[in-house]
């Protein structure tokens, strides 16, 4: 009877997650990528950062997948770590949507919203309702899930032993915080806990306390996923992710305390155990945001104490276009300038965090890499619109010459950013297959990117001074660098032949110096600029 139960039961939680994750899903994709516009956008303020992420987590349906996306945005120097402190707040209120929707008895509507949905999903003429109808089958297999579970534990209502465990969980309400927290950290979902939760209180199985104390435990397992998510990340995402844990640890610290006023209040909110427990689980998250937010300064502090260090700070988006000076076509293209510059220091730094990556195995630069490409990658469209705009009025011919120019540079500066995320690529493949390279291969290596290295360094002063005879001399080393990499193909198959090389590592080699030498060739385009051929 024992593994009937359990089979049920794993079924019912399976069924329940695939819904949840179903219904996720069909909201995402009818979200769009507004989501993460949003998230990115709307979390200026405190208060307009915790509405953010209720709604955003509602849409996804996970405070786990919310935490992981903010890590990511913190990470890549989109969001700031008191927006993010704040967005997580919002987080954990959104989650609790869940568990309201799950403690309504709803059975007589799930095979009509499996039917609906389903048909929607299959014949739905547009995409946007084939995606409302994935939503509605995920809503109707959920509350299929949560049917199961609560009938396959039926039996358990007339265990004594069980009944009287589930009572001791209520009575020493850490003992229930640890069970909610191992289990929720075990299947990554507070949701789903929550699910089980209900499930029990429907059948009578669990007693209020033990089921608030469970969904308090939920709180702290749901940290586990954002934590993962953090490893091998910035600083600053890491600090994201500790604040995650330590808001919640330090709400169900004070819950615990104040366990019995808890209690009395949440049951006078509703009859029914089910409908208190998930209450208890939307007052909480409130409350501990209550709490909180007023002192986010003060929390971010305490974070920044406890997570120390000094990170690379990425200032994102463009530092030099005024939209108010378009006006004046000079001025502006002035600003253009800078900020092309700006951006050509950025790829030169990706180049080499890139190659010390491959030669020396450092990782820590790989996320430097992934921050400076996504910023070049946005200021690449930000300098084109901006060019793009600037078309649109009066310009002179020169100054028309001068956007057409600035918009090539702009592109090979971008083109030496994906150049030198390739080489981080191969860097990785080296490192996780352990490749190994020949000191000659390693040492050729270093000559052609020092080669290349002065190119783009000269190719930059150049434009900064206008220097016609430096972009000159960029202009005839491509050449050189040609000639470089077809030498250096030559060797390395010598090599190979000879056994003195590893074939893996030759292909890796190969494409390294093939990414160096499209490098050195933008980075004549760059210099052409400077000489008006382009």
């Amino acid at each position: 009877m024992i593994w009937n139960l359990l089979i049920q039961l794993i079924g019912g939680l399976g069924l329940f997650l695939f819904g949840m994750q179903l219904m996720a899903s069909g909201m995402q994709k009818a979200a769009g990528s507004r989501l993460r516009r949003i998230l990115e956008v709307l979390t200026t303020k405190p208060l307009i950062a915790v509405l953010t992420g209720l709604v955003a987590t509602v849409l996804v349906q996970s405070s786990s997948t919310t935490t992981v996306m903010l890590v990511g945005f913190v990470n890549a120097g989109l969001m700031s770590l008191k927006q993010a402190v704040g967005t997580i707040m919002g987080a954990n209120i959104g989650t609790t949507v869940t568990a309201q929707i799950v403690s309504f008895k709803v059975t007589k509507f799930i095979f009509p919203a499996i039917a609906i949905g389903a048909f929607l999903n299959f014949f739905g003429q547009r995409k946007t309702y084939k995606y409302i109808g994935q939503a509605v089958l995920g809503f109707g297999i959920l509350f299929l899930g949560m049917n199961v579970m609560s009938e396959s534990m039926k039996p358990l209502s007339e265990s004594p032993v069980f009944l009287n465990l589930m009572v001791q969980f209520g009575e020493n309400p850490l003992l229930g915080v640890l069970i909610g927290a191992v289990f929720t950290g075990i299947i990554q979902s507070s949701s789903a806990t929550t699910g089980v939760v209900i499930a029990m209180t429907t059948q009578n199985i669990l007693p209020l306390p033990a089921a608030m104390a469970i969904i308090l435990g939920s709180n702290i397992g749901t940290c586990i996923t954002a934590m993962l998510a953090s490893i091998g990340t910035s600083l600053y995402a890491r600090r994201a992710a500790v604040a995650h844990l330590l808001f919640n640890v330090g709400g169900v610290v004070l819950a615990l305390i104040f366990f019995k006023p808890f209690l009395s209040l949440v049951l006078m909110t509703a009859d029914t155990v089910a409908r208190q427990a998930a209450n208890a689980h939307t007052f909480f998250n409130v409350f501990n945001t209550i709490i909180f937010l007023p002192f986010i300064n003060v929390f971010v502090r305490a974070i920044t104490w406890l997570v120390p260090g000094e990170d690379v700070v990425i200032e994102m988006g463009p530092k030099y276009l005024d939209r108010r000076i378009l006006l004046t076509p000079d001025v502006a293209l002035g600003g253009v300038r800078q900020e092309c510059l700006r951006m050509a220091n950025l790829t030169r730094e990706m180049v080499n965090e890139a190659m010390q990556v491959f030669l020396k195995d450092e990782r820590k630069l790989i996320q430097h890499v992934a921050q400076k490409e996504d910023l070049v990658d946005s200021l690449e469209k930000d300098i084109t619109i901006y060019l793009a705009d600037l078309a649109q009025h009066s310009l002179t011919k020169k100054q028309s010459s001068e956007v057409s120019a600035l918009m090539h540079a702009v592109n090979d500066l971008e083109r030496i950013g994906d150049h030198a995320e390739n080489i981080v690529n191969l860097a990785e493949s080296k490192i996780e297959d352990r490749l190994p390279f020949s000191q000659q291969a390693m040492a050729e290596l270093q000559e052609m990117y020092t080669k290349v290295d002065q190119m783009i360094a000269n190719a930059i002063t150049a434009f900064a001074n206008n220097d016609l005879a430096l972009a000159k001399q960029v202009i005839d080393e491509d050449d050189e660098v040609d000639t470089m990499e077809e030498e250096l193909r030559k060797s390395h198959v010598t090599r190979i032949n000879e056994k003195i090389c590893f074939p893996p590592s030759g292909v890796i080699f190969l494409d390294v110096i093939s990414n160096l030498e499209r490098i050195a060739d933008h980075a004549t385009n760059f210099a052409q600029v400077v000489r008006g051929e382009l």
